[in-house]
């Protein structure tokens, strides 16, 4: 069994055997996990896409595809709302790419493909054919779907998520609660018109994005009171410079069976180092868009330092290094790497084969304890 241990800043997380419980293993480098309780397995990396039909073309994104497949990826995850930065007139062009590579190749019953509704927003107006500002009602999750369908010429989707949640709430750095007045689509109601596309056989699993534990234990209450899907997935930020989902999340996703898909593992490339005090890569996300302002915190830059010296004295790839903390951790089912060049994918992926030893563990751990969570 696992065990539970609880340190001085009440970071309650599961600790692995050597042997994963939740993992099964082909024979190949790359290691499947079961989605929650879906019977469906995917790979310990998922390819994330939300450069693609703005930084990369579609052929970038189709020679991604072939590269990640080769080397045993079969989970791609998108949204409607990709490419990000989101623009009106780029909206969507993610999902066509990758819908026009697995037409092309032939391959959509070998792929496992999660997409997304957009949450709640007071900007976005674009998505919908009547103007409505984006919100995840009855009426926005159908148009959503059948939106999606069309782009990713499928007739499913394997894994449909709610982007972010669609109540008040202050998202993406910070860790204090701030209760705020709004409207809100009620859960219950959200997860029977999931059920009906599952019946429909439009999805076969039904995923949350960003939430946190309460909103997580709600979707979970709602499915065992009512005859309603249950949820198989959480796609949250994690990384070392944010191992928040530690504290609470990790224990019900344990408990309750649900797998975390983990965002973000190289902070927006800030792990990897390339932004480390003040530098700005030409073509770089920051340079490009100015969109990374949850890694700009103060205490960030001394903790990323720490970091990239246990990678230095270890002679190991700083990305590598990151990357491969968040796939070993027990807790989630698949870790989204995301590249821009091919050099960059070939490197995430090799993460794979990196053996993180206990002494390497234990000095991430007490970098973590000097320097938590600079950047939730």
């Amino acid at each position: 069994m696992a065990q539970i241990r609880s340190d001085c800043e009440c970071f309650v997380y599961i600790e692995a055997e050597q042997a994963r419980s939740n993992r099964s293993f082909s024979g190949d480098t790359m290691q499947q996990n079961e989605l929650g309780n879906s019977e469906i397995f995917v790979s310990e990396l998922c390819l994330g896409t939300m450069t693609w039909g703005q930084q990369n073309s579609e052929a970038e994104g189709h020679q991604q595809m072939d590269y990640a497949f080769e080397q045993g990826i079969n989970f791609l995850d998108t949204a409607e709302l990709y490419p990000i930065p989101p623009k009106r007139e780029t909206q969507g062009r993610t999902e066509q790419i990758i819908g026009s590579w697995m037409k092309a190749r032939g391959n959509r019953e070998q792929i496992v493909l999660a997409s997304k509704i957009c949450g709640r927003s007071q900007m976005m107006d674009w998505f919908r054919k009547d103007g409505s500002l984006a919100q995840v009602n009855p009426a926005q999750i159908r148009e959503a779907i059948e939106g999606s369908l069309k782009r990713l010429q499928t007739d499913f989707i394997d894994l449909y998520q709610i982007h972010w949640p669609d109540r008040p709430m202050d998202l993406f750095g910070g860790l204090a609660f701030k209760a705020h007045e709004g409207e809100a689509n009620d859960i219950e109601q959200i997860l029977q018109v999931m059920g009906e596309l599952v019946s429909e056989g439009k999805i076969r699993s039904v995923g949350i994005s960003n939430e946190t534990p309460w909103g997580t234990m709600s979707y979970l209450k709602a499915s065992q009171m009512l005859d309603v899907p249950r949820i198989v997935s959480v796609q949250n930020a994690y990384n070392l410079l944010n191992r928040v989902f530690e504290t609470g999340l990790s224990e019900i996703t344990h408990y309750e069976g649900v797998g975390l898909l983990a965002y973000s593992p190289l902070a927006q490339g800030y792990l990897t180092g390339k932004y480390q005090h003040g530098a700005l890569p030409k073509g770089s996300r920051n340079q490009l868009f100015g969109r990374l302002q949850r890694y700009q915190t103060l205490g960030a830059n001394d903790a990323i330092d720490k970091y990239l010296d246990i990678a230095r004295r270890f002679e190991l790839d700083p990305a590598q290094l990151a990357l491969q903390f968040v796939t070993s951790r027990p807790f989630v089912t698949s870790n989204i790497i995301g590249a821009t060049t091919m050099e960059q994918l070939k490197t995430d992926i090799a993460s794979v084969e990196l053996d993180l030893g206990d002494d390497i563990l234990n000095e991430l751990e007490q970098v973590h304890l000097l320097h938590s969570n600079p950047c939730p």
